[in-house]
């Protein structure tokens, strides 16, 4: 899992741009970007990445719904 984490990780840093929240664009994606043989490794990574930008879609949500100004 460490290895998974490390990678994920390293490509979210690298670009944070190409990924999203569908899981198969994220596989798809990660096909062009990083030469990983083994379809288990590629298949933990992009959901790891799709999990971990859910995460992050959802509680940036949440923080612009508490900011946002009451109607008066």
């Amino acid at each position: 899992m460490n290895r998974v984490r490390r990678i994920s990780n390293e490509l979210l840093e690298r670009y944070p741009k190409q990924f999203g929240i569908d899981f198969d664009q994220n596989k798809a994606t990660l096909k062009d970007l990083a030469n990983i043989r083994s379809k288990l490794l590629r298949n933990r990574i992009a959901g790891f990445i799709t999990a971990h930008v859910r995460r992050a879609t959802t509680e940036r949500e949440a923080v612009d719904s508490e900011t946002e100004l009451p109607e008066i």
